[in-house]
Formats: structure tokens, sequence, C-alpha cells
């Protein structure tokens, strides 16, 4: 069954970011996290500035417990702790 993370994003709502083939979660800049899937398809959140590693270490966190929740909860909501502005796939 696949997983969705559903993150609030600035005047967008809420948006979905799969957690299925996941292959890689790194910070992309201070301002930016890049998920990138098993294929070479990449997500990427941008977010207020983040100096640490808090944003990155939350969403392997939150992917880590919605991939150990059952087969039947689907989407999991995830709301981290610095404002997501966007997010794009590549």
């Amino acid at each position: 069954m696949e997983k969705f993370l559903s993150i609030p994003v600035t005047s967008e709502g809420d948006q979905l970011v799969s957690l299925k083939n996941i292959a890689l979660i790194e910070k992309g800049s201070a301002t930016t996290l890049v998920i990138t899937y098993q294929g070479g398809k990449a997500v990427t959140l941008t977010h207020a500035s983040d100096s640490a590693f808090v944003i990155r270490n939350e969403f392997q966190v939150q992917v880590k417990n919605a991939l150990a929740t059952t087969w039947d909860r689907v989407v999991v909501d995830y709301a981290p702790s610095l404002a997501v502005s966007g997010i794009a796939v590549a």
C-alpha cells in the first residue's frame, strides 16, 4: 500500500508527498529539502530558513512513523515546525 504525508503549504493548502520508493532525504540548502526517489525523480520542499537539519530530521521521523502505521492508513498529516511555502516535482 502506498503511503503519503499531507503537508500544509502556505497559500496552497495541504499537498500530498509520496513515501513510495524514497532513496534519499537531504537538505538541499538552508531553505530546501530534497526527497529523491528510486528512478531519479525528486520532490523539493521550500521552507523557512533552517540553518540546522530540523526539517530533514523531522521529515525522516515522519516517514518512519507513517510507514509503521497499518496498511489502511494511507495519508498521515505532517505539520512541520517551519512553514513550507512550496513543493515542486522534478
